[in-house]
């Protein structure tokens, strides 16, 4: 049985893989290392649809940003396999991202309907803000991470990309397989709750 390790600072040997916000130096970095275990990365795979996940961790900092705000700048390092779209022949791809967080007190207001040419409601741009809360998931900003990082299309070396059809009957229509990518957040939601509550 697996149990999510407590919020906070690190206890003992296991690494808290949420960090309460008033925990938090504000004169410093805080530091963090997450290295989920075998049996974890397994769970993993299974969410994301992997063959194996060989490696992950995940490293970085916390600081403070102005007076109420927070960033996490680390650096993800995974090893997967995953099946050939093409052969389902096992691919290895090793993967090394930077990931980027900014929590803010205060998210930014969208522009008003009618500042755009289309007269739409314009959104931020910056993918990296999230609004702060009392804590910072750092498992969940890993998942997620993750999840973005594989590739969404694995081939072997040497291997193409046909097209296929996709049509209501008596229809017919040809896209190729680039155009349906999807990325399985609502499984690694599930996944993260099942750990959460010790199932």
């Amino acid at each position: 049985m697996t149990k999510h390790p407590e919020t906070g600072p690190a206890n003992g040997s296991a690494p808290a893989r949420r960090l309460r916000v008033s925990a938090l130096s504000a004169e410093q970095p805080t530091p963090f290392r997450l290295e989920p275990p075998a049996g974890e990365r397994h769970e993993i795979a299974a969410a994301l649809g992997l063959t194996a996940l060989r490696r992950l961790a995940f490293t970085g900092t916390i600081a403070p940003e102005g007076d109420a705000d927070w960033r996490l700048d680390a650096t993800l390092g995974a090893t997967v396999v995953q099946p050939s779209v093409v052969s389902l022949a096992p691919v290895t791809t090793r993967i090394d991202e930077t990931v980027t967080r900014r929590f803010l007190a205060e998210m930014p207001a969208s522009a008003p309907a009618g500042d755009t040419p289309e007269g739409g409601v314009e959104i931020p741009g910056d993918d990296s803000i999230e609004p702060l809360g009392r804590e910072i998931d750092l498992w969940e900003v890993m998942l997620e991470s993750l999840a973005l990082a594989l590739p969404v299309w694995p081939r072997a070396a040497g291997e193409t990309l046909g097209t296929r059809s996709f049509a209501p009957p008596g229809e017919t229509a040809t896209e190729t397989k680039e155009e349906r990518p999807e990325h399985p957040f609502a499984a690694l939601s599930a996944l993260r709750d099942k750990l959460e509550n010790g199932d």
